[in-house]
């Protein structure tokens, strides 16, 4: 037999390890895609999860993916406010009170969403608030004062966004007069509607968005499952889900948003990270309304089915969710209780609170000017049978925040319910986590958008320097820089040089070129005087 020659023997190993082992190309690909859904439960503590699960008699679909806490303190107190936890799981940043994706020294922080963005993932945010409110802008806007509700509105609008569901429709109008007052404890008179005059629903509308845009949960249902979808349900806030039914039943409920977000995002190519925001136990919270916080635990927990639901087919799909930060306090058991605590059964609880047909903003929003069915409001709220003196303080209330004050403070003593608070507490939270890479055990807020980056297959710290101070930046390029301010609504960032000139519009997605429009992969931030812009 003939030898075979050393050189044919390397050449045949060779060719054995070509079929043994992938291409280095082929070790890059993955075409699993992957998808997070993060949702987010503001403003909960750990006892009304335990009250609603008694409500509702049953377990709910967060207890099956319970798998730590999260510490929720800020920059710069140990109590945090929406906008500060918003920004800290958006950004992996912690700063301070009422600043939306931006540090503490006020300067712009690209959010897990945005980046997400950028590297290839369809994006989309639901929420039962005004999308322009803390947690929903924490992770789509840049600003430091979360109550720039028009900016924030604006920056949404350019961030081209494939989904986007929930209220705050008065904030893509031109301007009006009309003012109102908060309802989520943060007791601010806002402007509603735009101050700057820009009609941003026609441009959402216009074909050039590529949205499509409905008003209704009819028209939710009906949409088409592919290419975007822009949803703007109610002018401000959606209704607590108890009242929904009966009082605004064309209002789709946080389940069918998050149902819809997640079938428009699944055609995604690569995969998609939606952020879900149930916003209004908070709300509730801080009227200290425990029904109202049951009837919102229990909107959000159907939503974290459909999340569930979905994942559990899909097998790639990673979904936490978690509350940013305790409200009010709430205790079972009152200094009513003090001495009987060990003789209470769950009835004791939630019968009184059973009885409510409505939350307390749902049964005043009855009331007629004269209050002579003020006897009927109190019943759809669960009081019935007052006696003479508890008849009188509800009648002798002054206005109707104080008749709900009234209203609530009987209920939670019928229902042997303490309250500390009207705003915000510091306790740790519940953590919930389902799917691969999931997190487990005590964790910080500002470690939950790297685990998402992770999984996603990308890192936030690439994105550290995404903005840049746009004046500094060109002037060290020989360029001239000025702030246009002539129209205080809508400043512009002028650079100029040679036989160019540049001017960048304040929350726009490009600038212009002697005119003409030229596409940017962010917004323009302006802030505290600074221009903020990506420039590559």
């Amino acid at each position: 037999m003939k030898r075979i020659k050393p050189v044919l023997i390397i050449l045949i190993l060779l060719s054995l390890l070509a079929f043994s082992f992938p291409s280095r190309c082929s070790f890059a690909v993955n075409s699993t895609k992957k998808n997070v859904i993060f949702m987010i439960m503001d403003g909960t503590n750990s006892d009304i999860v335990t009250l609603s699960r008694w409500y509702k008699g049953a377990g709910l679909n967060l207890d099956k993916i319970l798998v730590g806490g999260v510490r929720t303190y800020s920059g710069e107190s140990a109590i945090t406010d929406s906008a500060a936890a918003g920004t800290a799981m958006a950004t992996g940043v912690k700063t301070k009170a009422d600043h939306i994706g931006m540090s503490q020294a006020g300067e712009p922080e690209l959010t897990v969403l945005e980046a997400a963005k950028q590297s290839g993932y369809s994006t989309g945010i639901v929420s039962t608030s005004p999308i322009q409110h803390a947690t929903p802008a924490a992770f789509t806007s840049h600003v430091v004062d979360r109550n720039e509700f028009g900016d924030i509105g604006e920056q949404q609008v350019y961030q081209n966004l494939d989904v986007i569901l929930g209220g705050g429709a008065a904030w893509l109008k031109p301007k009006s007069k009309n003012k109102v007052k908060n309802d989520d404890g943060m007791l601010k008179t806002k402007q509603i509607s735009r101050e700057d005059g820009e009609n941003l629903l026609s441009i959402i509308k216009s074909s050039e968005s590529l949205y499509s845009f409905t008003a209704s949960r009819d028209g939710l249902s009906k949409s088409r499952a592919d290419g975007k979808l822009w949803g703007a349900f109610a002018e401000e806030d959606l209704a607590y889900d108890f009242d929904r039914k009966a009082l605004k039943p064309d209002e789709p409920t946080l389940a069918e948003m998050t149902e819809a977000a997640i079938e428009r995002l699944s055609s995604s190519t690569k995969g998609f990270f939606l952020m879900v925001e149930g916003s209004k136990v908070d709300w509730a919270a801080h009227k200290n309304d425990p029904v109202g916080m049951i009837s919102e635990v229990l909107s959000f927990d159907k939503a974290v089915g459909e999340a569930l639901e979905f994942a559990e087919r899909d097998g790639n799909t990673l979904v936490v969710a978690v509350t940013d930060h305790g409200n009010s306090g709430l205790t079972l058991g009152n200094v009513d209780t003090d001495k009987n605590y060990k003789s209470q059964p769950q009835d004791h609880f939630v019968g009184p609170l059973k009885k409510a047909e409505y939350t307390v903003k749902g049964a005043t929003s009855l009331l007629k000017d004269d209050r002579s069915n003020l006897k009927e409001v109190l019943g759809k709220y669960g009081l019935d049978g007052l006696n003479k003196k508890e008849y009188c303080v509800m009648k002798e209330a002054k206005d109707v925040s104080d008749l709900e004050d009234e209203m609530v403070k009987l209920m939670a003593k019928r229902a042997n319910l303490g309250f500390s608070t009207h705003g915000h507490t510091g306790e740790d939270v519940f953590l919930y986590g389902f799917g691969p890479g999931k997190p487990s055990g005590l964790v910080e807020n500002v470690e939950l958008p790297r685990i998402f980056a992770r999984y996603l297959g990308f890192s936030l710290e690439s994105f550290s320097d995404w903005y840049m101070d746009g004046e500094k930046f060109f002037e060290e390029k020989g360029y001239k820089v000025l702030i246009d301010k002539r129209d205080r609504d809508n400043p512009e960032m002028v650079v100029s040089g040679g036989e160019d000139e540049l001017r960048f519009p304040e929350n726009k997605d490009y600038y212009l070129r002697n005119g003409e429009r030229v596409e940017l992969r962010s917004v323009n931030v302006y802030s505290g005087g600074r221009f903020f812009v990506h420039w590559e």
